[in-house]
């Protein structure tokens, strides 16, 4: 069996989206909706569509990769359920006629049958341009407040959910090393491997407690951020899983200049408390995820031109993090 996901080049990504919309049409069929229209929205880690109904409702439908198990993505759900419970507004699983939230669909032939699931739209808009400090303090105290919630729930036996850390960073470095030379030279790479190597000795001299490490988000940026508002809320749990708190701070980050950035810790400190060094591991993260990020999006053909297009500054923040320079909350110069 092929994995449902399967896709190396545009012909095989032109399949996949055919056999995922025959997927949703069919998944439709198990909900009490009356729909009225289906769109498109993306593929990445999901395939995703926007559904509208005759009562003007609207929902998400995920059509989730072979990577993630029925487990992981009732474990996703149930999370939602305990945010929801302390009264933070996030997206809400939709029960079908079955009475599950994890449907199993059938595809194609010859393809593993992938998961679905329905959520309920979070209204609200991006600001990814255009975030206010103001703003900006806000979605830090909403980082926190996730991050209060995540200590105070007491996960099921069952509860299955991914780990942040060490191997999976070790997993996203070798399948960046596949990939660097599309869009980076060799010698921009040996600096990519030793920043690799430091962030590993970071990580590795990090210890984890109830007060730095339990369920993150795990990809918080600003385009899973919607504002209702000055209200920021978060979308897309589908990478929630165990790691360190200030992983989650530091991918908000990424897309942020320095007196955002500023902001958005006094936004988190307003709520938690943190710990003094909390700087340097703050700029350990950021790398680890810009590299994430980089291996994540590297075997999309789509994207080579813009990976190549941000080297100048990913290579700003490589040369402070290997020379010692904090650079969070400066203005870094690019390189050439």
């Amino acid at each position: 069996m092929d994995d449902f996901f399967q896709f190396e080049n545009e012909e095989q990504r032109g399949r996949l989206l055919a056999r995922a919309e025959k997927v949703a049409m069919s998944a439709l069929q198990s909900y009490n909706l009356q729909w009225v229209g289906i769109k498109f929205i993306g593929l990445s880690d999901t395939i995703t569509y926007q559904i509208r109904t005759n009562l003007e409702e609207t929902y998400l439908l995920r059509i989730h990769s072979d990577r993630w198990s029925r487990n992981e993505i009732e474990s996703e759900l149930q999370f939602l359920d305990v945010l929801i419970a302390t009264g933070i507004t996030v997206p809400t699983g939709v029960v079908a006629s079955n009475g599950l939230r994890v449907m199993k669909i059938d595809t194609d032939r010859g393809f593993r049958s992938p998961y679905v699931t329905i959520m309920r739209w979070m209204d609200g808009e991006h600001v990814i341009d255009k975030l206010t400090e103001v703003q900006a303090f806000q979605v830090g105290a909403m980082i926190a407040g996730l991050h209060e919630a995540a200590i105070g729930f007491d996960w099921p036996s069952a509860f299955t959910s991914p780990t942040w850390g060490i191997d999976s960073y070790r997993t996203a470095v070798a399948k960046l090393e596949r990939y660097a030379e599309t869009f980076m030279s060799e010698v921009s790479w040996a600096l990519y491997q030793r920043a690799a190597e430091k962030v590993l000795s970071e990580l590795n001299a990090m210890t984890a407690h109830d007060g730095s490490y339990g369920l993150i988000h795990a990809d918080l940026h600003l385009g899973n951020i919607v504002f209702a508002g000055q209200c920021p809320q978060p979308i897309d749990f589908g990478r929630c899983g165990f790691g360190y708190f200030l992983y989650d701070l530091a991918a908000v980050m990424l897309s942020l200049v320095p007196k955002q950035r500023y902001k958005v810790i006094e936004g988190y400190r307003s709520v938690r408390k943190l710990e003094s060094d909390f700087i340097r591991t703050l700029e350990c993260f950021f790398i680890m995820i810009m590299m994430e990020n980089y291996s994540h999006h590297a075997s999309n053909p789509r994207e080579t031109d813009g990976l190549k297009g941000e080297q100048i500054y990913a290579l700003a923040y490589i040369h402070a993090f290997l020379n010692g320079s904090s650079f969070l909350l400066n203005v870094v110069q690019p390189v050439d």
